[in-house]
C-alpha cells in the first residue's frame, strides 16, 4: 500500500501567525502565575518585617540585588497588566467590543496603559513624584 504524500498539512508555529487577542489572552495567563509566585516574595518580605530588625536587614541586602529588583518590577507590571485585562473583560461583560478592530485597539490600549501604570509606580517610588 503506497503512502499518499500529496496532502495538505495542518499549520504550524512557523506559520500560523498569532493574533493580538491570543497573544493577550497567553500573556494574561501567564501574568496570573507570574502574581502566584509573587506571592512567595511577598511572604518574605512580611516575615521578615516580622522576624525583627535582624531578619528585616537580611531581607534587605537580598533585595538590594539587581536580579530580585527585577523581579520585583515584574511583579508590578504583571499586577497592573493582570488588573486592566480585568477592566476589559468587565466591558466585554456589558456585552460591548466584540469586533475584530475594537479588541485589538483595546488590547493595544491595555498593554500602553499597563506600562504606563508601572512607569509610573517607577517614577513615584524612586523620584516621590
Amino acid at each position: 500500500m503506497a503512502i499518499n504524500t500529496n496532502r495538505p498539512t495542518s499549520p504550524h508555529l512557523q506559520i500560523y501567525k498569532l493574533p493580538l487577542t491570543g497573544i493577550i489572552s497567553i500573556t494574561h495567563r501567564m501574568t496570573g502565575v507570574m502574581l502566584s509566585a509573587g506571592l512567595i516574595l511577598f511572604v518574605y518580605i512580611a516575615s521578615a518585617l516580622a522576624n525583627g530588625p535582624e531578619s528585616y536587614t537580611a531581607m534587605q541586602s537580598v533585595m538590594s540585588f539587581w536580579l530580585f529588583k527585577l523581579v520585583c518590577w515584574g511583579f508590578i507590571y504583571a499586577l497592573f497588566f493582570h488588573l486592566c485585562h480585568g477592566v476589559r473583560h468587565l466591558i466585554w461583560d456589558v456585552g460591548n467590543s466584540f469586533e475584530t478592530e475594537t479588541l485589538n485597539r483595546y488590547a493595544l490600549m491595555e498593554l500602553a496603559a499597563s506600562l504606563v501604570l508601572t512607569l509610573m509606580t517607577f517614577a513615584w517610588g524612586c523620584y516621590g513624584l
